[in-house]
Protein backbone atom coordinates (compact mmCIF):
# COMPACT_ATOMS: atom_id res chain seq x y z
CA UNK A 1 0.00 0.00 0.00
CA UNK A 2 1.40 3.44 -0.76
CA UNK A 3 -0.15 6.33 0.61
CA UNK A 4 0.93 10.26 -0.11
CA UNK A 5 -0.02 12.88 2.62
CA UNK A 6 0.26 16.84 2.19
CA UNK A 7 -0.94 19.78 4.10
CA UNK A 8 -1.27 23.78 4.38
CA UNK A 9 -1.88 23.56 0.39
CA UNK A 10 -2.47 26.73 0.14
CA UNK A 11 -3.81 27.73 -2.87
CA UNK A 12 -1.39 25.23 -5.07
CA UNK A 13 -3.57 23.38 -7.42
CA UNK A 14 -0.74 23.07 -10.04
CA UNK A 15 1.07 20.46 -7.35
CA UNK A 16 -2.12 19.26 -6.01
CA UNK A 17 -2.95 17.89 -9.36
CA UNK A 18 -0.02 15.48 -9.26
CA UNK A 19 -0.03 14.69 -5.46
CA UNK A 20 -1.51 11.29 -5.90
CA UNK A 21 0.47 10.23 -8.67
CA UNK A 22 1.35 6.13 -8.04
CA UNK A 23 -0.36 6.42 -4.98
CA UNK A 24 -3.30 4.01 -3.52
CA UNK A 25 -4.94 6.79 -1.71
CA UNK A 26 -4.39 10.98 -1.07
CA UNK A 27 -4.62 11.95 2.35
CA UNK A 28 -5.29 16.24 2.76
CA UNK A 29 -5.05 17.31 6.36
CA UNK A 30 -6.17 20.56 5.60
CA UNK A 31 -5.40 24.25 4.90
CA UNK A 32 -6.48 24.18 1.35
CA UNK A 33 -7.48 27.96 1.43
CA UNK A 34 -4.90 30.50 0.58
CA UNK A 35 -6.17 32.78 3.08
CA UNK A 36 -3.15 35.28 3.37
CA UNK A 37 0.02 34.97 1.07
CA UNK A 38 3.05 35.79 2.85
CA UNK A 39 5.04 35.79 -0.38
CA UNK A 40 2.92 37.66 -2.59
CA UNK A 41 0.57 40.65 -0.67
CA UNK A 42 -1.88 40.38 -3.52
CA UNK A 43 -2.71 36.72 -3.39
CA UNK A 44 -4.87 34.87 -0.62
CA UNK A 45 -8.42 35.85 0.30
CA UNK A 46 -7.24 39.01 2.09
CA UNK A 47 -4.81 40.66 0.05
CA UNK A 48 -7.93 39.80 -3.59
CA UNK A 49 -10.77 41.52 -0.95
CA UNK A 50 -9.12 44.16 1.35
CA UNK A 51 -5.54 44.58 -1.12
CA UNK A 52 -1.91 44.05 -0.76
CA UNK A 53 -1.13 46.82 1.80
CA UNK A 54 -3.81 45.44 4.39
CA UNK A 55 -2.14 41.50 3.61
CA UNK A 56 1.49 42.98 3.93
CA UNK A 57 0.77 44.62 7.30
CA UNK A 58 -0.80 41.26 8.35
CA UNK A 59 2.02 39.21 8.01
CA UNK A 60 3.96 42.30 9.60
CA UNK A 61 1.53 41.93 12.89
CA UNK A 62 1.70 38.39 12.97
CA UNK A 63 5.48 38.23 13.16
CA UNK A 64 5.87 41.18 15.59
CA UNK A 65 2.82 42.39 16.54
CA UNK A 66 1.53 42.81 20.24
CA UNK A 67 -0.82 40.71 21.46
CA UNK A 68 -4.28 41.41 20.38
CA UNK A 69 -2.99 43.87 17.75
CA UNK A 70 -3.30 41.58 14.60
CA UNK A 71 -7.18 40.49 15.74
CA UNK A 72 -8.07 44.42 16.02
CA UNK A 73 -6.38 45.21 13.06
CA UNK A 74 -8.24 42.40 10.40
CA UNK A 75 -11.77 43.36 12.10
CA UNK A 76 -11.31 46.78 11.67
CA UNK A 77 -10.03 46.54 8.17
CA UNK A 78 -12.68 43.83 7.59
CA UNK A 79 -15.80 46.37 9.08
CA UNK A 80 -14.38 48.95 6.41
CA UNK A 81 -15.95 47.02 3.70
CA UNK A 82 -19.25 46.06 3.98
CA UNK A 83 -19.42 43.60 1.40
CA UNK A 84 -16.22 41.76 2.72
CA UNK A 85 -18.14 39.03 3.45
CA UNK A 86 -19.67 38.23 0.33
CA UNK A 87 -16.32 38.75 -1.69
CA UNK A 88 -14.59 36.74 0.76
CA UNK A 89 -17.21 34.26 0.67
CA UNK A 90 -17.07 34.04 -3.28
CA UNK A 91 -13.16 34.33 -3.21
CA UNK A 92 -13.27 30.88 -1.01
CA UNK A 93 -15.69 29.47 -3.65
CA UNK A 94 -13.36 29.89 -6.56
CA UNK A 95 -10.42 28.88 -4.96
CA UNK A 96 -12.35 25.67 -3.75
CA UNK A 97 -13.48 24.98 -7.48
CA UNK A 98 -10.04 24.50 -8.68
CA UNK A 99 -8.76 22.78 -5.63
CA UNK A 100 -10.89 19.95 -5.62
CA UNK A 101 -10.93 19.84 -8.97
CA UNK A 102 -7.57 18.84 -8.46
CA UNK A 103 -7.79 16.13 -5.99
CA UNK A 104 -7.19 12.45 -7.37
CA UNK A 105 -9.89 9.46 -6.53
CA UNK A 106 -9.75 7.89 -3.91
CA UNK A 107 -8.87 11.06 -1.54
CA UNK A 108 -9.59 11.88 1.53
CA UNK A 109 -9.35 15.10 2.93
CA UNK A 110 -10.10 16.94 6.61
CA UNK A 111 -10.02 21.24 6.68
CA UNK A 112 -7.59 23.43 8.54
CA UNK A 113 -7.85 26.38 10.31
CA UNK A 114 -7.79 28.54 7.56
CA UNK A 115 -10.94 26.29 5.60
CA UNK A 116 -14.46 26.89 5.50
CA UNK A 117 -15.93 23.65 5.86
CA UNK A 118 -19.63 24.32 5.99
CA UNK A 119 -19.03 24.71 2.09
CA UNK A 120 -16.86 21.72 1.70
CA UNK A 121 -20.36 19.58 0.88
CA UNK A 122 -20.76 21.42 -2.11
CA UNK A 123 -17.10 19.97 -3.44
CA UNK A 124 -18.54 16.65 -2.46
CA UNK A 125 -17.84 13.49 -5.50
CA UNK A 126 -17.12 9.89 -5.87
CA UNK A 127 -13.55 9.13 -4.76
CA UNK A 128 -13.74 12.21 -2.70
CA UNK A 129 -14.29 11.41 1.72
CA UNK A 130 -14.39 14.00 4.05
CA UNK A 131 -13.88 11.90 7.29
CA UNK A 132 -13.01 14.74 9.79
CA UNK A 133 -13.89 13.00 12.99
CA UNK A 134 -14.58 9.35 11.89
CA UNK A 135 -12.33 6.86 10.74
CA UNK A 136 -12.09 5.32 8.04
CA UNK A 137 -10.01 1.76 6.66
CA UNK A 138 -7.38 2.50 4.38
CA UNK A 139 -5.29 -0.81 3.42
CA UNK A 140 -6.06 -2.45 6.21
CA UNK A 141 -5.50 0.10 8.49
CA UNK A 142 -7.41 2.41 11.06
CA UNK A 143 -6.66 5.35 9.98
CA UNK A 144 -8.47 8.48 12.45
CA UNK A 145 -8.87 12.05 11.40
CA UNK A 146 -9.21 15.50 12.93
CA UNK A 147 -9.46 18.79 11.50
CA UNK A 148 -9.23 21.96 12.54
CA UNK A 149 -7.29 23.70 15.45
CA UNK A 150 -7.99 23.66 18.86
CA UNK A 151 -8.38 26.83 20.92
CA UNK A 152 -6.24 27.38 24.94
CA UNK A 153 -8.63 25.81 27.44
CA UNK A 154 -11.41 28.67 28.50
CA UNK A 155 -11.36 30.54 25.23
CA UNK A 156 -14.58 30.68 22.80
CA UNK A 157 -14.25 30.79 19.08
CA UNK A 158 -15.00 34.19 17.68
CA UNK A 159 -18.33 33.46 15.25
CA UNK A 160 -18.80 37.25 14.23
CA UNK A 161 -18.15 38.96 11.56
CA UNK A 162 -17.27 38.16 7.63
CA UNK A 163 -14.04 35.34 7.99
CA UNK A 164 -13.99 33.37 11.51
CA UNK A 165 -10.65 30.81 11.60
CA UNK A 166 -12.43 27.07 11.92
CA UNK A 167 -11.31 26.56 15.26
CA UNK A 168 -12.80 24.71 18.05
CA UNK A 169 -13.59 25.01 21.83
CA UNK A 170 -10.50 22.76 23.78
CA UNK A 171 -12.88 20.62 25.44
CA UNK A 172 -14.47 20.01 21.91
CA UNK A 173 -11.35 19.48 20.17
CA UNK A 174 -10.06 16.48 22.99
CA UNK A 175 -14.13 14.79 22.36
CA UNK A 176 -13.47 14.49 18.73
CA UNK A 177 -9.88 12.68 19.37
CA UNK A 178 -11.18 10.44 21.87
CA UNK A 179 -14.41 9.43 19.90
CA UNK A 180 -11.92 8.41 17.47
CA UNK A 181 -10.93 5.11 19.81
CA UNK A 182 -7.94 3.05 19.03
CA UNK A 183 -6.29 4.04 15.19
CA UNK A 184 -3.22 2.70 13.74
CA UNK A 185 -2.66 6.15 12.19
CA UNK A 186 -3.39 9.36 13.59
CA UNK A 187 -4.22 12.48 10.94
CA UNK A 188 -4.78 16.05 12.24
CA UNK A 189 -4.14 19.22 10.93
CA UNK A 190 -2.25 20.70 14.02
CA UNK A 191 0.33 18.72 15.96
CA UNK A 192 0.21 17.00 19.04
CA UNK A 193 1.53 19.22 21.84
CA UNK A 194 5.05 18.41 21.82
CA UNK A 195 6.98 22.08 21.53
CA UNK A 196 9.58 20.79 19.00
CA UNK A 197 6.72 20.24 16.51
CA UNK A 198 4.91 23.40 17.36
CA UNK A 199 7.07 25.89 17.04
CA UNK A 200 7.78 27.84 13.95
CA UNK A 201 11.16 28.74 13.30
CA UNK A 202 10.82 31.53 11.20
CA UNK A 203 7.80 33.34 12.83
CA UNK A 204 9.77 32.79 16.20
CA UNK A 205 6.45 31.07 18.09
CA UNK A 206 4.60 28.30 18.89
CA UNK A 207 1.75 27.50 16.82
CA UNK A 208 -1.20 26.16 17.82
CA UNK A 209 -1.18 22.11 18.83
CA UNK A 210 -3.37 20.01 20.82
CA UNK A 211 -2.27 18.27 24.13
CA UNK A 212 -5.48 15.63 23.60
CA UNK A 213 -3.52 14.44 20.32
CA UNK A 214 -0.29 13.67 22.75
CA UNK A 215 -2.77 12.09 25.26
CA UNK A 216 -3.83 9.88 22.34
CA UNK A 217 -0.62 9.26 21.15
CA UNK A 218 0.36 8.33 24.53
CA UNK A 219 -2.67 5.98 25.06
CA UNK A 220 -2.72 4.51 22.04
CA UNK A 221 0.74 4.31 20.30
CA UNK A 222 -0.54 4.31 16.75
CA UNK A 223 2.24 3.82 14.49
CA UNK A 224 2.40 7.33 13.16
CA UNK A 225 0.66 10.54 13.80
CA UNK A 226 0.76 12.60 10.85
CA UNK A 227 -0.01 16.31 10.82
CA UNK A 228 0.75 19.81 8.69
CA UNK A 229 -0.28 23.53 10.28
CA UNK A 230 3.83 24.59 11.41
CA UNK A 231 5.29 25.47 8.20
CA UNK A 232 8.78 25.43 9.42
CA UNK A 233 8.33 23.63 12.19
CA UNK A 234 11.97 23.17 15.03
CA UNK A 235 11.75 19.57 14.39
CA UNK A 236 9.74 18.19 11.36
CA UNK A 237 9.54 14.73 13.09
CA UNK A 238 9.75 13.52 16.73
CA UNK A 239 9.08 9.91 18.18
CA UNK A 240 6.96 9.92 21.26
CA UNK A 241 7.58 6.31 22.67
CA UNK A 242 6.88 3.78 19.84
CA UNK A 243 4.95 6.73 17.35
CA UNK A 244 6.41 8.09 14.74
CA UNK A 245 5.15 12.34 15.02
CA UNK A 246 5.42 13.63 11.77
CA UNK A 247 4.91 17.21 9.84
CA UNK A 248 4.74 16.33 6.54
CA UNK A 249 5.28 19.55 5.25
CA UNK A 250 4.35 22.81 3.87
CA UNK A 251 2.61 21.20 0.25
CA UNK A 252 2.54 24.94 -0.78
CA UNK A 253 5.86 25.45 -1.42
CA UNK A 254 7.20 22.00 -1.67
CA UNK A 255 4.77 20.47 -4.08
CA UNK A 256 5.88 17.42 -2.63
CA UNK A 257 4.03 14.78 -0.36
CA UNK A 258 4.84 12.57 1.87
CA UNK A 259 4.69 8.96 1.29
CA UNK A 260 3.49 6.29 3.60
CA UNK A 261 4.04 2.25 2.43
CA UNK A 262 2.65 -0.01 4.66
Amino acid sequence: MRVHVVSDVHGNAEALRRAGDGADALLVLGDLVDFVDYHDPAGGILGHVLGPQVSARFGQLRAAGRPGELVAYVREQWAARPDAGVLGEEAVREQYTVLFAALTAPTFAIPGNVDLPRLWPEFTRPGLSLPDGRVAEIGGLRVGFVGGAPLPPGREPHRGGPWYPHVLRAEDYAAAVDGLGPVDLLCSHVPPAVPELAYDVVARRAEASAPALLAKVHRDRPRAALHGHVHQPLAARVRVGRTECVNVGHFQRTGVPYVLRW
